[in-house]
């Protein structure tokens, strides 16, 4: 089975690559000629994710599924959410999005979060799954590790170890993170229609 993952995100290519069986021939957006900015005009996770498998199928023809992830702060009433890409504006960078999440975390003493992620696949017969995962954890006081992306430095899940996502292997993330969970979903779905 040939997908397309809908992002134009490497970390995230990387990331979903060594989670899906396979059978399954994972396709860039640059593997099928899409260099544009897909649409995320939604107002929630799973409307991001299923706007942006839409567009690829309804302009390229390919099956594909498509992710959208929130880091989701108790003290913020749940901001940055769907805005976390662009959280600190349209640059999207993400040590801005950092930077400006501590400014307005400072003196609180209240630092849970849940980082969501919501998969939406989109088949060749229209149908849409959509399937998600979520971690729950703690934002640090300050940046703490090199690897990982966006939020990974500041966000210390509550399963773990007492490191932060940037801290750890890309395995031992793997292991725990709301991505990874949202897309042992989706691998679950795919294995039972490769059965049939």
């Amino acid at each position: 089975m040939r997908l397309c993952f809908a992002s134009n995100n490497a970390h995230k290519l990387d990331e979903i690559r060594p989670l899906l069986p396979t059978s399954v021939e994972l396709l860039s957006l640059a593997d099928i000629g899409c260099e544009e900015e897909l649409p995320e005009t939604q107002d929630t996770l799973e409307g991001n994710a299923r706007q942006k498998a839409q567009y690829v199928w309804d302009h390229y023809g390919v099956a594909c599924f498509a992710d959208d992830t929130g880091l989701e702060v108790t003290a913020l009433n749940g901001a940055p959410g769907v805005y976390s890409a662009r959280y600190a504006g349209p640059q999207r960078l993400a040590s801005d999005n950092v930077a400006k999440l501590l400014r307005e975390l400072a003196g609180h003493p209240d630092r849970s979060a849940n980082f969501r992620t919501v998969v939406a696949l989109m088949l060749p017969d229209g149908e849409v799954h959509e399937f998600a995962g979520a971690v729950a954890g703690l934002i640090t006081e300050e940046v703490h590790g090199t690897d990982g992306f966006g939020y990974d430095p500041i966000f210390q899940p509550t399963e773990g170890d007492g490191r932060t996502f940037a801290q750890m292997s890309l395995e031992e993330k793997n292991a725990i993170s709301h991505r990874a969970r949202a897309v042992a979903g989706l691998v679950r779905y795919l294995d039972e229609i490769v059965k049939e």
